[in-house]
């Protein structure tokens, strides 16, 4: 018996009609494999079970902050918060803490600490003695910032910390505020546990596809260098590189 296979290709980068209407087409497509999009596309698909979810990532891995910051698992230094302050109120300051922590927290749980390599070693700001004016602003706040996130974080988050100046040998280091609960996280591995828990529950990742053209009419058609997508809803997850 002789079996003879014919090939059907579509006029797409030689790609076939079986490649087409399988890898092709999606409910959700997730630009971006950073941090933020595969968050959104988990998310969506534990919400939604049978959601078919795609993420495309322009790189061979995730291309932007994500895995290039120093694992900062962190809500703000003192001097910080007073930045962040001044464009809201203290309302909203205590909103944006408790999304940034309950993040973290939610990162961990999802993840284990052990996986992420979580470790709540504190975190430290210092000041020289010619920011002696930003000091006396910062210390000045401490109480303030203590009682506004008690509630989210615990008690005593932020203390001045001179003692430790000695210890940790930096020079030219006149004051330290500490922040009790401040930690680091390894971000390679928090990434490849998260592209490993979005495979698991069935979410495809596709590495080097780069967008070329966005058209929405009856549905969303994504042009890239790979092939042309097609989607019901497009997320765009990819920060700095928004502007591509």
């Amino acid at each position: 018996m002789v079996f003879i296979l014919s090939y059907i290709y579509t006029m797409d980068n030689n790609i076939s009609y079986w490649e087409k209407s399988s890898f092709f087409n999606y409910d959700v497509i997730v630009v971006g494999s950073g941090i933020v999009g595969l968050n959104a596309a988990i998310h969506l698909r534990k919400s939604f079970p049978n959601l078919n979810v795609a993420i495309l990532e322009s790189g061979f891995l995730p291309s932007g902050a994500s895995t290039k910051n120093a694992g900062f698992a962190c809500f703000g230094s003192v001097s910080e918060l007073i930045e962040q302050e001044k464009n809201t109120n203290p309302d909203g300051l205590y909103r944006i803490i408790e999304r940034r922590w309950r993040g973290l927290l939610k990162l961990r749980k999802l993840l284990g600490d052990k996986t992420i390599d979580y470790q709540p070693l504190g975190g430290y700001e210092l000041f020289k003695n010619e920011d002696v004016d930003l000091l006396n602003l910062c210390v000045s706040k401490i109480e303030h910032f203590n009682y506004l996130i008690k509630n989210i974080v615990g008690e005593d988050a932020f203390s001045l910390s001179n003692d430790k100046i000695n210890l940790f040998g930096f020079g030219r280091i006149n004051h330290i505020i500490s922040n009790q609960y401040e930690a680091q996280i390894d971000t390679g591995k928090m990434m490849f546990a998260l592209i490993r828990y979005a495979q698991s529950i069935g979410i495809t990742i596709l590495n080097n596809c780069s967008i070329n053209q966005i058209n929405r009419s009856k549905q969303i058609t994504v042009s890239t260098n790979q092939g042309q997508f097609t989607c019901k809803k497009l997320i765009l997850a990819t920060n700095a590189y928004i502007k591509n």
